[in-house]
């Protein structure tokens, strides 16, 4: 594991009772009172990373949505899916190698695949500009889904980004545009479409593949307007109020599902996905086909209808006359 884990202030109970197991388990001999130790030590570990994890707040949660060795979208597509055939460019500009997609096969279906790409070392963060994806990116997850509908497959999207890329570049081609372009486009794809939050779901550049039939979050990840220290620099002008941020922000999935923004939250392994990432890939591809075939079986006439009514219901207002107009 990389040393990030050791920046997780809030982790160091269970760090400190991990490095106690490690040191009894390296023993080579072990007598009685040695193996009871080791059993008591991990019933005590268990307790100690269920109590904190249950606990998080919403920017200890924005801390584990970060983490370094949470799995990506390209440990997904070797761990949740049997086949996978990468699709490259958007037809107009270049490659965004922050948005993958490509053919993907998960037991019987037959689907496309668009997930955002952090990377994981230094060089593959740099080719992925940090999972901050272009113009590009977003005409090429749209133009794969454009092509998956046309031969009747369903789309999953994997979200995990800061936010799309606010360089000059990328607002000279159009960056508000095309992620405005993707939403549109979705709305009305004739087709299954699965959005899961794996990460990070930052502002616009999470919003730009986010419309879907089914939107789901991993349990510790995070989906907002804009993220903490962004809301912090606005309102504060400083970014060191980024925790008070993220807790105005309601970003957490237990936040967003009671509001209605989610529909469902995928538990992740004790510790968080970062800690074991085959049973968050079990958990994700069991979610995976459970949607897949409730959504299959529906007509697209009904899909769409409601698709557009779920988008439809989110928000909260109300509506008052002026007072003269009551009066009268």
């Amino acid at each position: 594991m990389s040393t990030n884990r050791d920046r997780l202030a809030f982790e160091r109970p269970i760090l400190e009772l991990e490095a106690k197991l490690a040191a009894l388990e390296a023993q080579p001999e072990k007598s009685a009172e040695t193996l009871e130790e080791l059993r008591r030590l991990r019933r005590e570990l268990t307790e100690t990373t269920r109590r904190i994890y249950s606990q998080l707040t919403p920017w200890e949660t924005v801390q584990v949505a970060r983490h370094d060795d949470r799995p990506r979208t390209t440990d997904y597509i070797n761990l949740v899916f049997d086949e996978f055939v990468e699709l490259h460019g958007d037809k107009a500009f270049g490659d965004d190698r922050a948005i993958r997609t490509g053919f993907a096969k998960i037991d019987q279906f037959k689907l496309m695949l668009v997930g955002q790409q952090k990377g994981r070392t230094l060089k593959e963060r740099q080719e992925c500009n940090y999972g901050c994806a272009h113009p590009e990116g977003y005409r090429k997850a749209v133009t794969k889904m454009k092509l998956a509908a046309k031969y009747g497959m369903p789309v999953v999207c994997f979200i995990d980004t800061p936010g799309a890329y606010p360089g000059v570049g990328a607002e000279e081609r159009g960056q508000a545009q095309m992620i405005a372009n993707g939403m549109f486009e979705m709305s009305r794809l004739p087709t299954p479409i699965i959005c899961v939050v794996i990460g990070e779901g930052g502002s616009g550049g999470a919003l730009g593949i986010g419309v879907g039939d089914r939107v789901a979050m991993l349990e510790h990840a995070y989906y907002s307007v804009i993220s903490p220290e962004g809301c912090a620099g606005i309102l504060w002008k400083s970014g060191a109020y980024a925790e008070q941020a993220a807790h105005a922000l309601r970003l957490t999935s237990r936040d967003l599902a009671r509001f209605g923004v989610i529909d469902d939250v995928i538990e992740e392994p004790l510790g968080g996905a970062h800690r074991d990432h085959h049973q968050m890939s079990a958990r994700l591809k069991m979610y995976l086909l459970r949607t897949l075939r409730e959504l299959t079986a529906r007509p697209i006439e009904q899909l769409l209808a409601e698709r557009y009514q779920k988008y439809r219901r989110m928000g909260v207002f109300l509506e008052q006359l002026p007072v003269a107009a009551a009066e009268g």
